[in-house]
């Protein structure tokens, strides 16, 4: 099955356990820092994330695309108050791109082009158009979940953050202390965790099991402020689930959000169903890209707009034909033809009708 494939090639978070070594730089990622072994890299493709908000408490499933040789990494997020973490269900995001997948139609062209008869050889249809305890931290809760073991941490200082995660094997960069302060100030906790695969030996690779985090919150809140540390551009799909529309306050140093989607569940089902509840739901998809994650200021904190509904449309760009596929241009074509052709023969006809020296003039006598 797909989510047991999964959960095979995914990761085992298991925290205050030995890396054996010391930890590098890490690549960060929306929501979170991730962090490999000194002598390995990882880096994440797309972070794709759903989220739920009843208005008190939030939820997010989150799943990553990593690609890299890293056999061992960590993953860091803060959270605005004590976190539930869980398993996400893999299913999930299957039936959001289901649901928001775009609507098809057909757009159609009068003259041919490159992949038209007579240039691509025969008639046709055109191309389509084209996410323990050490000073100043408090360990205050782990849980074994499955294949994961997850710990929850409060700190009152980052360095001291940094101090208990390197005491666990865990060697946090200078500057992702820094960025940690932020959240400090405003009391936040943390979710730590240590990715490894169950098999020996294998990289971290591909699509990882989601991690399913609930927390409560007064507001629509998605971490981002780590991003800003990552060493290549970001991309965010953020599908979010709410009594109505909802879309980003801001850019937060990214290009402009993308709305993708928006539109009434009337009937939630399935795995989504298990993240919002079988009662009607707005889904707003957003997609968003970082060239520069250096430029990223601030966690985006999400607003209530008008419920206007919206989907993509994609094209597919085909010949105007008739009559079982004969391109309308050439009847066109060949019936201007046709008739110059007619008219020419006809004036010609009547030229041989007149006698030699006709002039077609008659005089009055």
């Amino acid at each position: 099955m797909r989510g047991t494939h999964r959960i095979l090639t995914t990761i085992v978070a298991l925290l205050a356990l030995q890396l054996g070594s010391l930890v590098a730089p890490a690549y960060a990622c929306g929501c979170g820092a991730m962090i490999p072994s000194k002598s390995e890299r990882i880096g994440v493709d797309r972070e794709e994330s759903a989220v739920h908000w009843d208005g008190r408490t939030e939820t997010i499933v989150m799943r990553f695309n990593v690609h890299g040789d890293a056999r061992h990494a960590a993953w860091i997020m803060p959270v605005p108050s004590r976190a539930d973490v869980t398993l996400g269900d893999p299913a999930l995001f299957d039936e959001i791109e289901r649901l928001t997948e775009p609507e098809q139609r057909d757009r159609f062209h009068f003259w041919p082009r490159e992949d038209d008869w007579p240039f691509a050889g025969g008639y046709g249809d055109g191309a389509g158009a084209q996410p323990g305890r050490g000073a100043g931290v408090g360990v205050v809760g782990r849980e074994r979940l499955g294949p994961f073991d997850v710990a929850r941490l409060t700190a009152t200082d980052p360095e001291a953050l940094g101090d208990w995660l390197r005491s666990h094997g865990f060697e946090l960069p200078d500057r992702l202390t820094g960025a940690l302060q932020p959240y400090v100030d405003r009391k936040w906790e943390y979710v730590a965790v240590r990715l490894a695969p169950e098999e020996k030996d294998t990289v971290l690779q591909g699509e990882l099991t989601p991690l399913r985090i609930t927390f409560a919150s007064p507001e629509l809140v998605y971490p981002m402020r780590l991003s800003r540390l990552a060493a290549n551009s970001q991309t965010l799909g953020l599908s979010i689930l709410a009594d109505h529309r909802m879309e980003p306050r801001s850019a937060i140093g990214g290009d402009r959000p993308e709305v993708t989607f928006a539109g009434r569940i009337e009937r939630p089902d399935g795995a989504l169903a298990g993240l919002a509840g079988r009662r009607p739901v707005h889904l707003t998809v957003v997609e968003q890209e970082f060239p520069n994650p250096a430029r990223i200021d601030d966690d985006h904190r999400l607003r209530t707009v008008a419920d206007t509904p919206y989907r993509q449309v994609e094209y597919t760009d085909r010949l105007l034909t008739v009559a079982g596929g004969i391109p309308v241009w050439l009847l066109t074509v060949g019936g201007g033809l046709l008739l110059v052709v007619v008219a020419a023969l006809l004036l010609v006809r009547v030229a041989r009708r007149r006698p030699a020296g006709d002039t077609g003039v008659r005089s009055m006598t």
